[in-house]
């Protein structure tokens, strides 16, 4: 008997050391933690690229909405905010010694519980990841749209839905990059795209001048219109102030030791990430709206118009940001996929296994890009919800959205009609139920 406990305590020790092992082997095959390597420079244009989004030429519209005083002191309040947050974040990635909080739901977990935490973040993170792709995807359609039509006039017209499918082929190849730091590349290109084309923005704004009538009051006729033009811009303001649903994972990159924390340069990133960010926003918000007034389009672009060679190159850096940004947001997505595979579903770590699950993400993401354009599909917001919308993000190059409502009272979150207008997508037009009778007000 005395013989047997060392044997099954050398059992139990190699079966331990065994399973630290597979474990430490599944890690390695990751995204987010298989590669550790990371500089801080790649934590810069990581966080520009995942922030600094198309929703940047909106905010001169924000500013007609919500008037110098309101609009400069929202603006400066959220640059301070969510720096102050996203500091919270990168201490809060190392703040158990001898542990990392590589993704978002393991933080969730370790404040809320195992199951609970799990519960909620998850969803809310998909959601956020999988609706910023879904919006880039048509937003990088609808840019190659623009700069087909403006460099050639005299084409042929292309339905937008065959942009869109040129732009999800380019991810149908960088998807199967295996993790952060192997689109270092495509992120650093994005995030110089992203200042190029508010560069322009501001530049060719400031070139135009002063409009000639120009005004600066707000143009809503009602006091209850003014209240939901005001929240509305808000809402502008905070898209555009995106990106901390990836922090951790970015972070989860940069190597660390008790001696030398990985929030040393992962801070040092954010920093020249946010001066970036203090670069391309405000001098398109202040400029934009002290050139045009209350007059600015819900795009900048499209009130400079001309000329065209200059727009079609800003539509162009565009493209190039979100093909970036599709990929910062993708990548968390398709690493919650493979571990669920391989450590609860024990697949075996393999490149067909992330062949599939990566070819089967976007493929399906590209189907609801596409169907965003349907007839139906903008029907249901008139007849069910009873408005009257205009989606700028489906007819300019914009990743924002702006809702256009013929009575004060009709206006709602953007953020329910966003899940309305997915959620009857993927139920298809042949569920969409339409009442008889009803008319938009």
């Amino acid at each position: 008997m005395e013989n047997q406990l060392p044997v099954e305590n050398n059992y139990l020790k190699n079966t331990t050391e065994e399973e630290l092992q597979r474990q430490k082997a599944i890690d390695d095959w990751l995204p987010i933690t298989s590669s550790r390597n990371a500089k801080w420079w790649y934590s810069a244009f990581h966080n520009v690229t995942a922030m600094v989004g198309a929703g940047v030429l909106s905010l001169p519209y924000a500013m007609s909405e919500l008037g110098w005083g309101p609009g400069v002191t929202v603006l400066v309040l959220s640059w301070i905010i969510t720096l102050y947050t996203l500091w919270q974040m990168v201490e809060m990635h190392e703040m158990v010694p001898g542990k990392r909080f590589d993704r978002y739901h393991e933080l969730g977990q370790y404040a809320f519980g195992e199951k609970l935490g799990l519960y909620i973040v998850v969803p809310q993170q998909l959601v956020v990841e999988i609706g910023v792709n879904i919006v880039y995807m048509v937003t990088g359609g609808k840019s190659l749209q623009k700069f087909h039509d403006t460099v050639c006039d005299d084409c042929k017209k292309i339905k937008l839905t065959f942009f869109i499918m040129i732009f999800a082929s380019v991810h149908f190849v960088l998807s199967h990059l295996p993790n952060f730091n192997s689109i270092s590349g495509v992120s650093l290109a994005a995030a110089v795209m992203s200042l190029s084309y508010s560069t322009i923005a501001w530049a060719a704004s400031a070139h135009k001048g002063v409009q000639e009538d120009v005004q600066y009051g707000y143009k809503a006729k009602s006091t209850s219109e003014g209240v939901f033009n005001f929240f509305s811009a808000l809402g502008d303001v905070a898209f555009a102030y995106a990106g901390h649903n990836v922090v951790l994972e970015i972070q989860a990159t940069i190597p660390s030791s008790p001696e030398k924390p990985s929030k040393g340069p992962m801070w040092k990133g954010v920093i020249i990430a946010y001066i970036v960010v203090a670069l391309c926003y405000f001098p398109v918000a202040l400029i934009g709206y002290w050139m045009f007034g209350n007059g600015v389009e819900d795009n900048i672009l499209i009130s400079l118009e001309k000329p065209k060679w200059l727009i079609a190159m800003a539509n162009m850096f565009v493209v190039i940001h979100v093909i970036g940004s599709y990929q910062i947001y993708a990548m968390p997505v398709f690493d919650m996929i493979e571990t669920v595979l391989v450590k609860k579903l024990n697949f075996k770590p393999s490149r067909m296994l992330r062949f599939i699950v990566r070819n089967s993400y976007v493929a399906p993401l590209r189907h609801v890009a596409c169907n965003l354009q349907t007839k139906e599909i903008r029907l249901v917001l008139v007849e069910q919800l009873d408005m009257h919308c205009v989606w700028p993000f489906l007819d300019d190059s914009i990743s924002n959205w702006r809702i256009e409502v013929h009575h004060n009272q009709c206006q709602d979150l953007q953020v329910f009609l966003i899940k309305s207008f997915l959620a009857e997508s993927m139920r298809g037009s042949k569920a969409c139920k339409f009442k008889k009778g009803t008319k938009a007000q």
